[in-house]
């Protein structure tokens, strides 16, 4: 049986890595044009999607490694991060299926902070 070490550990790894790999591929855009999931919100920006997805992406890069460093915070951080993402996808209007997913990963972001202070706790 897991223990709530391995479980946060395991969470741990996938809320700090798939945040920094989706923030640097903002510069890429290897795995899909990510300007794309802006949808109706383009015009609501002040500058060149482009541009903007870039600084969405130091943004994430930031959140990935704060997961590593705090990860209490970091969880948190994650699980706003994506649920302002599902709403943004939501108001936009496109890819709600994109939207599902990230409120399920924002909730598994969740799930990571309590392991993680259930597991301070357990340490004190």
């Amino acid at each position: 049986m897991a223990t709530i070490k391995q479980l946060a550990g395991t969470l741990k790894l996938t809320y700090g890595i798939v945040p920094i790999v989706a923030g640097l591929d903002k510069f890429t855009n290897l795995l899909t044009n990510w300007a794309d999931y802006l949808g109706n919100n383009v015009n609501l920006i002040p500058f060149d999607p482009a541009v903007f997805m870039k600084i969405v992406g130091v943004v994430e890069i930031i959140a990935g490694i704060i997961v590593f460093v705090r990860p209490l915070v970091g969880a948190y951080i994650v699980m706003a991060w994506l649920i302002c993402i599902a709403l943004q996808l939501l108001i936009g209007g496109q890819y709600f299926d994109v939207a599902v997913r990230d409120l399920v990963m924002a909730m598994g972001a969740y799930t990571f902070a309590q392991l993680t202070r259930i597991q301070s706790e357990n340490n004190k």
